[in-house]
């Protein structure tokens, strides 16, 4: 799938709303026209109700595996949320990434950066497993930094964390990333791209 193509299955402008609870989860499917939502929060319990609703709202939930509650971080955990319906998962973890790859999800690999060693263990960490999109935290990384990463992997390079303004998000776009995921509502409707 084309770079392009997969920016535009996560968000219709620069902004992946990022729900940290069930009452911004509801705020979003209602007032966001964002194709997908970032999930920040919860566990096995409550997923099937949240899928439910996403579906009526024809919304794709990307869950963050690192923090959804649970379930079995293993193939078994990762066959039964495809088969829940799960389309897309971020995750720090290559193992997941690649179980989630093999059970027809799409993959969003999230690298920390902290200093210049975080890029190469990052790059290191992606050998032999390609996710769809690489998402860096926190978002207001250096243009040189998205331009090293989107040349070394070849993939969309999104970013997460720390976009508080409109002003963040247009820099984190303006440093080359493709779009950022934020949890704050007033970020969430789409601007820029038109």
């Amino acid at each position: 799938m084309a770079q392009q193509d997969i920016v535009k299955l996560l968000c219709n402008g620069y902004v992946i709303p990022a729900p940290r609870n069930y009452e911004d989860f509801k705020y979003a499917l209602e007032h966001s026209s964002n194709p997908s939502l970032s999930l920040l929060f919860g566990d096995i319990n409550i997923l099937p109700e949240l899928l439910v609703k996403a579906r009526e709202y024809k919304k794709r939930i990307l869950v963050h595996l690192d923090l959804l509650g649970g379930f079995g971080k293993d193939k078994a955990g990762i066959v039964f949320l495809a088969r829940m319906g799960v389309a897309a998962v971020i995750t720090t973890k290559p193992q997941l990434g690649k179980l989630a790859r093999e059970a027809g999800m799409l993959v969003i690999h999230r690298l920390f950066l902290m200093d210049s060693e975080a890029i190469k263990t990052g790059v290191n960490l992606l050998k032999g497993y390609k996710p769809d999109a690489l998402e860096l935290l926190p978002a207001s990384v250096p243009a040189s930094v998205v331009a090293e990463l989107g040349g070394m992997t070849g993939l969309p390079i999104l970013g997460g964390g720390l976009m508080h303004s409109k002003e963040d998000i247009e820099m984190a776009v303006r440093s080359g990333l493709s779009a950022v995921s934020a949890s704050k509502r007033e970020l969430w409707e789409p601007f820029g791209k038109g």
